[in-house]
């Protein structure tokens, strides 16, 4: 008998029901923490606060209109506080809350994950790829 949380989406098991409704709000939130930009911003922000120019730098190669709608989606869900200061010219931080720094923890931890294992997987896909040639 499975029985699911609030969200609708985990099974007594601990497993994940991966056919629920495709825009489950916990799926809605797993999609901007493991996006393309949501995970470098997460993981930047955890050192310390940003400036906007200063976190655009740190990341590279993200647009100014991405890098600024991945900010507000993260700050949205409540991972991301945007501090804006009365001041010419305006200065507006980036940090991480408490829920954004558990979340960035979790998506760093990953990151670190594939960096150590990159090796196994370029040979996994080596022996793909010879496999099907």
């Amino acid at each position: 008998m499975a029985v699911s949380d609030t969200a609708g989406s985990r099974t007594t098991a601990g497993k994940w029901d991966l056919g629920a409704e495709a825009m489950c709000p916990y799926r809605l939130v797993l999609e901007h923490v493991t996006s393309r930009w949501g995970v470098l911003v997460l993981i930047e922000l955890l050192d310390r606060s940003y400036r906007f120019s200063e976190l655009r730098r740190a990341i590279g190669r993200v647009s100014e209109k991405m890098l600024t709608q991945t900010l507000q989606t993260l700050e949205r869900d409540g991972l991301v506080h945007r501090d804006a200061k009365p001041v010419i010219p305006p200065r507006v931080d980036y940090s991480l809350t408490d829920l954004g720094r558990e979340a960035a923890e979790q998506v760093r931890a990953l990151a670190l994950w594939t960096h150590d294992r990159m090796d196994d997987v370029t040979k996994a896909r080596q022996a793909y790829d010879e496999a099907r040639a």
